[in-house]
């Protein structure tokens, strides 16, 4: 069972988080949400097209200009307690690896921190045991935040996802977060290279078979730009076949920017899987 804020998940219900960025620069939106009142808008669609976890991050991850903690707490820290307080039912997520970001997006009213860098500050899962919500624990290969990865090798890189992200959790566990709200992430595109990704896509059902539940950022990557050769705007239909394969394999929580066609696609899959039944069955039958 997944616990995040006032909300339980069976082990296969897939659950779908939205992507709001608090950033002028953003990869894919280019700053859409960076504004109050684009970002609530969004707020507001993603819950109506079934998102329940709402995912908010004020630095993007890759290269650019310098934000601090103090400028990351600005573009998130209100934004936070807004969206508590219109939706008081969404798990808030925010996306950071500070733990001074983290302490005060707690404070605001956040159900879960999504360490995305892999535990390069180690007093966030601290933060996170302190205020008892979530914690996602990510492999990044120890790329420093806002790198891109250089020619990097792994003679195995599923084992040393499995080596990272099992560590980080049972260490969270031990610190006092509780266990029914971690998850593992094999951190796409972080510290890794398409291969990689892929590889790690493939081999997702040793990490479901860990037991912690698993956590797949994958929506519009740069694996998938690179598997189809396609720019970012173009990346929508590979994301959701890869969404679709990662369901399969028994992925649960989905980092997405499409919120509607994700929940189509893991509603698809679960029916195929037999894990629910059709929203309608009367073909044949009248």
């Amino acid at each position: 069972m997944l616990r995040l804020g006032r909300r339980e998940f069976d082990p296969r219900e897939p659950v779908v988080m939205a992507i709001v960025n608090r950033t002028p620069d953003s990869f894919y939106d280019q700053g859409a949400t960076f504004r109050d009142e684009p970002a609530l808008a969004r707020v507001e669609q993603a819950v109506a097209e079934g998102a329940a976890i709402i995912d908010i991050g004020g630095v993007k991850a890759g290269p650019g200009e310098e934000v601090t903690a103090q400028e990351e707490a600005r573009r998130t820290v209100g934004f936070v307690a807004e969206v508590r307080r219109r939706f008081p039912d969404v798990i808030i997520s925010v996306d950071t690896w500070r733990h001074d970001v983290g302490e005060a997006v707690c404070e605001a009213g956040a159900d879960l921190l999504n360490d995305a860098w892999g535990g390069v500050d180690p007093r966030l899962a601290e933060v996170a045991a302190r205020y008892r919500v979530g914690l996602v624990c990510t492999h990044a290969g120890g790329a420093r935040p806002r790198t891109r990865p250089h020619r990097v090798q792994y003679d195995d890189v599923m084992a040393d996802i499995l080596r990272v992200t099992l560590g980080l959790a049972e260490r969270a566990v031990s610190l006092g977060v509780p266990r029914e709200s971690v998850m593992i992430d094999p951190g796409h595109d972080f510290g890794k290279n398409t291969r990689h990704s892929l590889e790690a896509t493939r081999r997702l059902g040793e990490m479901v078979g860990t037991g912690w539940p698993v956590l797949v950022s994958l929506s519009n990557k740069d694996f998938v730009g690179e598997s189809l050769d396609k720019p970012v705007k173009e990346r929508v239909i590979g994301t959701l076949a890869t969404t679709a394969v990662s369901a399969w394999l028994g992925a649960q929580v989905y980092r997405v920017h499409e919120v509607a066609e994700t929940r189509q696609v893991l509603e698809m899959v679960s029916a195929i899987a037999g894990w629910s039944d059709p929203a309608v069955a009367r073909r044949g039958l009248a």
